[in-house]
């Protein structure tokens, strides 16, 4: 029944506003317990979007003007056996979703394939019992998923290939030098068994995509990757001297590293009250390393020279913002906005600090700040006149716990306490002085607060515009608005 209301309610109405478009709207009955997750090639500007249940998983073609081309259903593989999906990758219009046990050691995969109105389905034994499991990347082509070799310098690539062949790849760092917090010598197991609790866990490797705004929740990650088509990057800042970058090419598999001192803090500082991070954006490095009565922005190539430096004390004016000081989720609820360095800087060095770099058109938009872990508790925490939460649970971010960075990162400063400022820079990494406008994520936010009877939600980036589904529970409708920056 649903359905053949959703395949033959589905069509396309614009509404205009000032700041979002609704692109589509059907009414439709959705039960609770759905999950909703999507695929986007915006080489064919195509999205597939699946709705999942407790026994059945319905994949949807939409075009470039999100109406419904085809759809396809199948049966949800057997939950005792596999909990989430973990990935997908692309062949022509057809998608493979990629679902794991819970021990990650059986994946089962479904072909949704939209010309043969057939899906295809297969069980691998990927994992042996001495890896621990990192991070997976889906791509056009291929998904990947990365996993570490326990009390060793290996990781392993587990590739499927478009056609859902898999082969593994031996990824050797026995040549390179690791250091702990404590400048203690290591493996590269040990740097990933390290605690750096209580904001992150043990062999916890945070994947970063450029093309959205990142958190400072998700810039504050001492374990970093970035992932493309041609190459993985991974770079660690466990140690607070240096930023350690490692380069893995994805069609040789070889290894580059750079290593990346940071700026010293002088003084008679003790090594126990400073703190660093940094984010790769552009083949620069943006660094920052703080103590409690200063703190270093710089900006460096990656061959480790200086474009640009700041350092910044209790006495002096952090002149190249183009923000307030403003404190997110405060013991006193809301935001508060402080007024000198001094506040900012003792408050981003008692929590965990980091960096975020989006692009504007040719500027960058660079937050620098820190963040705590997350408290207990579901309340909604507000950011201005934006809500952050409105009840997203995990299936927001994807269905059965698929991890959706878009989603996330719009969600994540939900029961934490985030201090931050905004700046503006351009191509040649000079701070321009201009007010900041809002973003599609600020207009998202701000369009919850009149909006939060909602579920099912999923939000997703294709081509130069944000796309935000879910189901408004009062009127019975699944909507789908356009958001721009």
């Amino acid at each position: 029944m649903f359905k053949k209301i959703l395949f033959t309610s589905l069509f396309l109405t614009y509404l205009t506003s000032f700041s979002q478009e609704v692109v589509h709207s059907t009414p439709v009955l959705l039960k609770n317990n759905r999950d909703v997750f999507q695929t986007v090639d915006n080489d064919k500007k195509e999205v597939t979007l699946f709705i999942s249940d407790k026994i059945k998983v319905k994949a949807f073609l939409l075009n470039d003007l999100l109406q419904i081309t085809d759809s396809i259903s199948t049966e949800r593989p057997d939950r005792k056996k596999f909990s989430n999906i973990i990935g997908y990758n692309t062949n022509n219009s057809n998608v493979r979703l990629f679902w794991s046990s819970k021990d990650r050691n059986l994946v089962f995969t479904q072909l949704f394939d939209f010309k043969t109105r057939k899906v295809t389905t297969e069980q691998t034994t990927l994992f042996a019992n001495n890896e621990e499991v990192l991070q997976n990347f889906s791509s056009k082509n291929r998904f990947y998923i990365l996993s570490l070799v326990k009390q060793s310098n290996i990781l392993k690539l587990h590739v499927f290939d478009q056609d859902g062949d898999h082969e593994t790849r031996i990824i050797d760092f026995k040549n390179y030098r690791f250091y702990k917090r404590d400048n203690t010598k290591t493996d590269l197991y040990g740097i990933f068994e390290e605690s750096l609790l209580p904001f992150e866990n043990s062999f916890s490797l945070q994947n970063i995509t450029t093309e959205n705004p990142t958190s400072i929740t998700d810039g504050a990650k001492k374990r970093k990757c970035y992932f493309d088509e041609n190459q993985l990057t991974i770079t660690l800042d466990s140690n607070i001297d240096f930023t350690q970058i490692y380069t893995i090419d994805l069609k040789t598999y070889a290894v580059t590293e750079k290593v990346i001192q940071k700026p010293l803090i002088m003084g008679g500082v003790l090594r126990t009250s400073m703190n660093s991070n940094s984010f790769l954006i552009d083949n620069k490095l943006y660094q920052i390393k703080t103590s409690p009565d200063q703190f270093y922005f710089t900006i460096k190539d990656l061959d480790g020279n200086v474009l640009k430096e700041f350092n910044v004390t209790t006495e002096t004016p952090i002149d190249f913002k183009n923000s307030e000081i403003s404190v997110v989720g405060s013991d006193f609820g809301g935001t508060r906005v402080l007024e000198t360095s001094s506040q900012f800087i003792r408050k981003i060095s008692k929590l965990s600090p980091g960096i975020s770099c989006y692009h504007i058109g040719e500027n960058t938009l660079i937050t620098l700040g820190s963040a705590s872990e997350a408290k207990q508790g579901t309340t909604p925490m507000y950011v201005g006149a934006g809500l952050i939460g409105v009840g997203i649970s995990v299936a927001a971010a994807g269905i059965m716990g698929y991890y959706n960075s878009t989603m996330n990162n719009f969600n994540s400063y939900s029961n934490r306490k985030v201090v931050k400022i905004d700046c503006l820079f351009d191509k040649d990494n000079n701070h321009v002085k201009s007010e900041l406008q809002p973003l599609a994520f600020d207009k998202i936010r701000t369009f919850f607060d009149t909006y939060t009877d909602v579920s099912s939600q999923t939000l997703f980036k294709m081509q130069n515009n944000y796309y935000l589904g879910y189901y408004d529970n009062k009127i019975k409708e699944y909507v789908i608005r356009r958001y721009a920056d």
